[in-house]
């Protein structure tokens, strides 16, 4: 059986007691990145061995992987943070597990998508979420077509790319589109800035100092009319 486990997105406390003992149950677990899941496996005393599961490795790994689930081990996969297979690895592995007739389960938990589109204020009962935009080729023609979409949409951008996103979003959707930029879901400095795409580029422009950590764009759809909204920080004590 493979599970899939969503682990923390930053606030440790975030996560499942099932996660928790799936993780000290299962033989192996796979990991995006073994340095960041020893950290929370160690705070919660699990010794379950750990196995390198990632982007650049995982199209090789998975043949050795199988060979396990063949032996009649049960393993897990976490991705560095949320859910495995959004915007991380695990696709592949499931797709394999799924072909070869192995038991597969989700756990529910953490992600920085459904909080980010829920406290950003915009229509949330339908939304597109597009994950990460290309870096390069391709980029301007999603942007284009995110514009058309009639229903909120919501994408996730480096802190390097983020005044750059806002700006090609700009280009497409008009400056009065209403957006929200969310930063550091579940942290300590955790904020969610909202206002019309322009307003957004000119705070990030003259704020470089708050274009940090894990960030979730979501912006109105082509049919939503804009609100004049308010900036919103939550401080976590």
């Amino acid at each position: 059986m493979l599970y899939l486990v969503p682990t923390p997105i930053g606030n440790l406390e975030d996560i499942t007691l099932r996660a928790i003992r799936v993780l000290k149950e299962v033989d192996i677990i796979l990991a995006e990145d073994t340095r960041t899941s020893r950290k929370l496996l160690d705070h919660y005393g699990i010794e379950t061995p750990l196995w390198a599961h990632h982007a650049h490795n995982e199209h090789t790994a998975v043949n050795g992987v199988m060979r396990e689930f063949l032996a009649g081990k049960k393993l897990a996969l976490v991705s560095d943070a949320g859910t495995p297979g959004i915007s991380d690895p695990g696709f592949l592995l499931v797709r394999e597990c799924v072909k070869q007739g192995i038991r597969v389960e989700c756990l529910p938990g953490a992600t920085a998508l459904i909080p980010a589109l829920v406290i950003s204020g915009l229509p949330c009962d339908r939304f597109h979420f597009e994950g990460f935009l290309p870096h390069k080729k391709g980029r301007q023609t999603r942007a284009q077509y995110l514009a058309s979409l009639p229903q909120t949409f919501a994408l996730y951008e480096s802190p390097h790319r983020l005044v750059k996103a806002l700006e090609q979003l700009l280009e497409f959707c008009g400056p009065e589109r209403s957006a929200c930029v969310v930063r550091e879901l579940s942290k300590l400095f955790e904020e969610a800035h909202r206002g019309t795409l322009a307003s957004l580029v000119a705070f990030f422009q003259q704020h470089p100092e708050k274009i940090k950590g894990e960030i979730v764009i979501v912006v109105a759809g082509k049919e939503e009319k804009h609100e004049k909204y308010e900036k919103y920080e939550k401080y976590e004590k």
